[in-house]
């Protein structure tokens, strides 16, 4: 007779798997009456009634926290990466004038450790209920071979709603539209790769001190949600177009709201640069294109308003603790394209 290789042997325990569903059950209890069922069923059910919706249109979207989770796991900063998802995906989906409402999370590992998985789950639940919508349940899944013992990969999926006649998708902007800026935390999820290749070229900059401030700590500042923030400016009509600055810049990101036949012009002097970058520059010897194409240099969102309402968002902002200020302004006869002039400040 063969020796008897079981699949626990093989790498996959079920029966630990099914202990770590067990106790995500009280993480993902929630009072949403819109949330049907419990964890456990194959899928999750969720109301589609949407009471004071005429045009109820629904907002999907997938994401994933890039390399960053790399230095989260690395360095034990397991809440910090799951706000980093959370976040970000909120943001995607809030971009169009959404509320958030269900959120599914997607858990990849070479070896399903109980306390990590279980902690993920809390920390997931615990960033959802910050951005008022619920984490309906997801998929964890054992692949040794795939991924090393303690590598996880992480994502999430995100559904919102949005009243039809309310949707946010650039189609309002028009020439003379002044464009915003919203302060970032920091790098948020975008070029962690460049940070790190830079650390592991020199490990001591993790403890410089950039204006009292390690330098790990800045780089792991969780991503910034704008949901609270904007929320109440969503119907705003004065309020064209909202860009979630990620990777590619704001050249990157700004360029995908913008209708035919128009251009933004952004002012480089006017964007104020985070310390962080300026010492990410230095050590990597990048140009101020390279930078503006990898990072957000201190911009985490963009918004397209008529400029009759500029004071208004700006004060509206600050109520929560968010510096706001004009960066640049939309022009007629473009390309759909984001033309950055002038120089940064360093």
């Amino acid at each position: 007779m063969p020796q008897k290789i079981t699949y626990a042997k093989a790498g996959v325990d079920i029966a630990a798997a099914d202990g770590v569903k067990k106790g995500m059950a009280k993480s993902l209890e929630t009072k949403n009456p819109l949330v049907l069922n419990k964890i456990g069923a194959f899928s999750s059910l969720c109301d589609a009634s949407f009471p004071g919706y005429d045009h109820p249109v629904l907002v999907c979207k997938t994401e994933e926290p890039g390399s960053k989770q790399l230095l989260a796991f690395k360095y034990k900063r397991v809440k910090s990466i799951c706000e980093d998802l959370i976040n970000h995906l909120v943001n995607d989906v809030i971009v169009m004038g959404a509320t958030p409402l269900f959120i599914q999370d997607l858990i990849v590992c070479g070896k399903l450790e109980k306390e990590v998985v279980s902690d993920l789950v809390k920390y997931f639940a615990e960033a959802c209920r910050a951005q008022d919508c619920a984490l309906t349940g997801g998929e964890t899944s054992e692949q040794p071979n795939v991924l090393a013992p303690g590598t996880y990969v992480l994502g999430a999926s995100c559904i919102g709603v949005v009243e039809k006649k309310h949707v946010i998708d650039g189609s309002a902007i028009r020439e003379g539209d002044t464009v915003l800026a919203i302060e970032s935390s920091g790098p948020h999820t975008n070029g962690f790769t460049l940070i790190r290749t830079l650390i592991d070229l020199d490990s001591q900059i993790l403890d410089a001190n950039i204006g009292g401030k390690k330098f790990f700590d800045l780089i792991m500042e969780p991503h910034r949600c704008y949901y609270h923030a904007l929320k109440e400016l969503f119907k705003n009509p004065a309020l064209h177009g909202m860009a979630h600055i990620t990777g590619g810049g704001i050249a990157g990101n700004l360029n995908r709201i913008l209708p035919e036949g128009f251009d933004a012009i952004v002012g480089c002097a006017a964007i104020k640069v985070l310390p962080v970058f300026s010492f990410i520059k230095e050590k990597s010897g990048n140009d101020d294109i390279d930078m503006m194409k990898t990072f957000n240099l201190g911009v985490g969102m963009t918004l397209v308003v008529d400029k009759k309402a500029v004071r208004q968002v700006i004060d509206h902002l600050k109520e929560h603790e968010l510096e706001c200020y004009e960066i640049g302004k939309i022009v007629g006869g473009g390309k759909q394209a984001v033309r950055m002039e002038g120089k940064l400040k360093w």
